[in-house]
């Protein structure tokens, strides 16, 4: 039977959510909020990152998509409440659930996006306990996959124009694995090993072989011939599990010239061990000198973007890097830093302060201006209140003697709705189309913020009006600190 991608599964089931994926603290505050009469008053909250991952000097933002299926049709079952019944929430605040929608308001920078620290990367608009409940939810999604795919693009600027094929599945936080092979793929990935990743977002699939295959025939050539007769258009054999260059390569070139007769070709040899930039050279001299030129040489094993670019620097004759653990762990960080912080409540102003400057956070409804030079190349970000026009110059935000002119510079808005009253407006993208939007996206980015090793930062600045109201905010909260 023919296999229908019109009618693809896309992953709805995967991003439907219990309100309760949340921390315990939301809907105690939320009772809290429901019983000063609070929940329901207009609050606006922002979600931003404060430190970019890898050393590196870039974020690619993804999981909007996954976050707004999750956020749809988003309620409180029978069987919810009845568990916070159990907890001993009240009576009259589990009947206020029962009722709840998320009917808030939603802006966001389009999912691929380059993004920087401070910046409101999506902004949440609505009644205060639906845009509190929903901040567990927003980080695990959007924190996990901005970092695998900014991970995955760094693997890309590293290996060029060669083949990256995610096989991370069995290394990935169990379901987030999918969301990963997704977001690898948002980060300039090829491929991916997860079937069902592939399947529901119209991925390519890609695979090869295990040791065990091998190891269970006992006879490494008859195990090679099985295997392609079995499975002519995946014909890519693991060489390494006895050793390379004196068993699997000699055995893999022996089946290539038996399959030869049986109409079959012989497509790759996957190195899952060992020296990779030795045992590669030594497999394509063996290979060419066999008359196998188009078979192409896969390389797995605890690769990253410093042993890619490693490898290539040697000149390593790899056509296809399998990367796993280090990709889908977002190793060595582990984590994107984003957060998720109350900015406006009934109309005014709300900020948090902290003995640690970065820690401060901006007051008010905020907008992102990008300004791009004459080339196209990205010079700097603005963020400025979303009432006010255009900036004509920024400051730094902890160092407000420096400060940018941007008046020479062309412009663009970076947050727009997508969520409205709890309903989508936008229209599901493929994954394959965010990919392409974050590769054009980051090609405006200047090369000097894409190096691996002590990137220039990109300037990212407050509006003029923004910091004044941020410090008459301090100043404010100071003075009724010293009257109390």
């Amino acid at each position: 039977m023919e296999y229908n991608k019109e009618n693809m599964k896309q992953g709805k089931d995967l991003f439907k959510f219990s309100p309760l994926y949340t921390d315990l603290y939301q809907l105690a505050m939320g009772q809290a909020y429901f019983l000063d009469g609070t929940a329901d008053q207009p609050a606006v909250f922002d979600y931003f990152f404060r430190t970019i991952p890898f050393g590196g000097g870039y974020v690619i933002f993804a999981g909007l998509e996954p976050l707004l299926q999750a956020l749809d049709n988003l309620h409180f079952s029978d069987e919810d409440l009845n568990y916070l019944q159990a907890l001993d929430f009240r009576q009259d605040f589990l009947d206020y659930l029962s009722k709840f929608r998320f009917t808030a308001d939603i802006f966001s920078m389009k999912e691929g996006e380059v993004v920087f620290p401070l910046e409101p990367v999506m902004r949440v608009e609505g009644k205060l306990f639906e845009a509190q409940l929903v901040e567990t939810l927003l980080l695990n999604l959007i924190n996990y996959q901005s970092l695998v795919a900014t991970k995955a693009s760094r693997m890309r600027l590293a290996a060029g124009q060669r083949v990256l094929s995610d096989f991370g599945l069995r290394r990935a936080p169990a379901q987030g694995g999918i969301l990963a092979s997704r977001s690898a793929i948002i980060g300039g990935f090829n491929s991916t090993s997860n079937v069902e990743a592939a399947r529901m977002f119209d991925l390519e699939p890609a695979g090869t072989m295990a040791h065990s295959l091998i190891e269970s025939h006992g006879d490494e050539l008859q195990a090679f011939i099985k295997f392609v007769e079995a499975n002519p258009q995946r014909a890519i054999l693991l060489v390494d599990t006895y050793d390379t260059l004196r068993s699997g390569l000699p055995n893999a070139i022996k089946a290539a010239r038996e399959l030869e007769k049986r109409g079959l070709k012989l497509q790759g040899i996957r190195l899952d061990s060992g020296d990779l930039a030795y045992l590669s050279k030594k497999a394509r001299q063996m290979l060419d000198a066999a008359g196998l030129k188009e078979v192409k040489i896969v390389a797995s094993n605890l690769l990253d973007e410093l042993v890619i670019r490693s490898l290539i620097e040697q000149e390593a004759p790899i056509d296809i890097f399998g990367v796993g653990t280090r990709l889908v762990t977002g190793a060595p960080d582990a984590a994107l830093d984003g957060v998720y912080k109350l900015a406006v409540f009934k109309g005014q102003p709300r900020m948090k302060l902290s003995d640690n400057v970065t820690k401060t956070t901006l007051p008010g409804r905020k907008q992102v201006a990008r300004f791009s030079d004459e080339e196209g190349c990205f010079v700097a970000d603005a963020i400025h209140l979303a009432e006010e026009d255009l900036p004509p110059e920024m400051f730094h935000p902890f160092e407000p003697e420096k400060f940018l002119s941007l008046s020479r510079y062309r412009d663009e808005e970076l947050l727009s709705k997508v969520m409205e009253k709890g309903q989508k407006l936008t229209v599901e993208n493929k994954v394959e189309r965010i990919a392409a939007y974050s590769r054009e996206r980051l090609s405006h980015l200047p090369p000097e913020h894409k190096r691996f090793e002590y990137p220039h930062i990109y300037k990212v600045g407050l509006s003029p009006k923004l910091l004044a109201r941020r410090n008459s905010l301090i100043r404010r909260y100071r003075q009724n600190f010293e009257e109390s």
